[in-house]
């Protein structure tokens, strides 16, 4: 309990650079650690017998990287990809992968005072690490650890595995060096 708190704690006086993006009017962040980079959208390939959650998949460099609906895991309403969506190429606890958002807005640093745990905001919010607030509004942060249950991400390497047939370098470390023993 001491070290949860102190790890709070830490968080909010510590200044972090954090990824800021939009979904519908509603910015959400990610920190900045976490990701490699945000590029326009570009075609995603349906992936059979992926969950739900998982759009397709794209290939960056030669490495093949599951696109995720964070629509879908944020309750926002369904809508088809636009082409001035982006991808925001990131890091979770286990996989690369590429989340279709409306916009990246930019980093920010998160100022002391600003960041509230999301324990004291709601208890129980799952997906959301905590909150920002700024001047215009609040800028949730998104915890990439959460995104995939582990059902999603044993379902995923199955597609895949199933999907590349052992030809393409498939996204589950770095998009520049995939993990050793990668199909």
């Amino acid at each position: 309990m001491t070290a949860s708190l102190h790890h709070e704690t830490r968080i909010a006086s510590t200044p972090r650079p954090l990824v800021v993006f939009s979904l519908d009017d509603q910015r959400y962040a990610l920190d900045l650690a976490r990701v490699q980079r945000s590029i326009r959208v570009v075609a995603i390939t349906p992936l059979p017998d992926a969950p739900p959650i998982v759009l397709g998949i794209m290939d960056l460099g030669g490495v093949v990287i599951p696109v995720i609906d964070i629509r879908k895991r944020l309750n926002h309403p369904p809508r088809d990809v636009r082409l001035s969506d982006h991808l925001i190429v990131a890091m979770t606890g286990k996989r690369t992968v590429a989340l279709l958002v409306d916009e990246t807005k930019g980093v920010i640093e998160t100022a002391p005072g600003s960041y509230a745990p999301a324990d004291e905001i709601l208890p129980r919010i799952e997906l959301v690490e905590g909150a920002m607030k700024l001047p215009d509004g609040l800028v949730l942060i998104h915890d990439l650890e959460r995104l995939l249950s582990l059902e999603e991400e044993t379902a995923i390497d199955r597609a895949l595995r199933a999907t590349s047939g052992g030809d393409a370098p498939v996204g589950g470390g770095s998009i520049d060096k995939p993990e050793d023993g990668a199909p």
